[in-house]
């Protein structure tokens, strides 16, 4: 179970590409340059959910689903209420230099993960409009046969599928990533082990935030869809290995719904970049493998 302070310390990255730049001369764009490009290096710690999360969770999840008509209310009220399972990610409390006027960015979410047994919560608005919404776009990008797999998927009763929601700031780093994901399985066993909600789940749903280049993906759209693959790119990196063992997988442009405050404009060496969700049904006992590969990765 969630213990109240799962430390999973990381550094942050670099806001900029810190060190690429020569050191820059007198002037003050070149000051505020440097402190764009200044790396900071800030702790977090992994906590259970509670009622003070409320806004930071449902902020992440209005920029997974963006203006898709899915009651975040509901849904973060939902994953509030089975706090046995699931962690958030906070800055961890520093000593020196305190004050008054940082104890708002202290107490901000800064990533959570958690999980929605979509049988159990079947008829809460949220559940079903989750499933409507990605049923929809399954039948405008995919194949009958895939639509039909997919609907078989989600409405099995006896092989229950959970909607696993691990959403963070794109300056989180990855490394943050394996321990809480392990930390979530740890609880759901518990969770079914004590027959609390949530307990297991023979797939599992994800919904990633991934981009294309937006100058190439027209054109490479008509060379095949091995060339695709190549060229998605996923917000949370470790979703990938999640992506590389799903049984059902589709991608679906979100450019129309996204903006600078929920979405952002994204671009990566100054090309810009296409703004998709991909969805993804995963075996539950592929997980142990997904988690070693990313171990794997994390630690080159």
């Amino acid at each position: 179970m969630a213990t109240p302070a799962k430390r999973r310390a990381q550094p942050q990255p670099p806001v900029g590409e810190s060190g690429s730049e020569p050191e820059s001369e007198s002037g003050e764009s070149d000051s505020e340059e440097e402190r764009i490009d200044e790396e900071v290096n800030i702790e977090f710690e992994a906590h259970s959910i509670s009622d003070n999360d409320y806004n930071g969770i449902k902020k992440l999840l209005q920029q997974l689903f963006l203006k898709a008509p899915v009651n975040t209310t509901e849904l973060t009220d939902i994953l509030i209420q089975q706090n046995h399972i699931g962690s958030i990610i906070k800055q961890a409390e520093v000593q020196e230099d305190s004050s008054d006027d940082d104890d708002d960015d202290d107490d901000e979410v800064f990533g959570f993960i958690s999980c929605l047994n979509l049988m159990e919560r079947k008829g809460t608005q949220c559940a079903e409009q989750i499933k409507e919404l990605i049923l929809s776009r399954c039948e405008k990008s995919c194949e009958q046969h895939v639509v039909e797999q997919l609907n078989k998927l989600l409405n099995d009763n006896t092989k229950p599928v959970g909607l696993l929601l691990s959403e963070r700031f794109i300056n989180v780093p990855p490394q943050i990533a394996l321990p809480m994901h392990q930390q979530l399985q740890k609880e759901l066993t518990e969770a079914q082990r004590t027959n609390k909600p949530c307990g297991k789940c023979h797939y599992y749903l994800l919904i990633s935030k991934t981009f294309t280049e937006a100058t190439k993906s027209s054109s490479k759209r008509r060379e095949g869809r091995s060339q695709q693959k190549e060229e998605l790119m996923f917000a949370n990196a470790e979703e990938e290995f999640f992506y590389e063992k799903a049984l059902l997988k589709f991608s679906f442009s979100v450019q129309e719904e996204s903006d600078t405050c929920l979405g952002g404009r994204w671009s990566f060496d100054d090309v810009p970049m296409k703004p998709l969700r991909t969805v993804m049904i995963v075996p539950a006992d592929g997980i142990n493998v997904i988690m070693d590969k990313l171990k794997d990765y994390l630690s080159l």
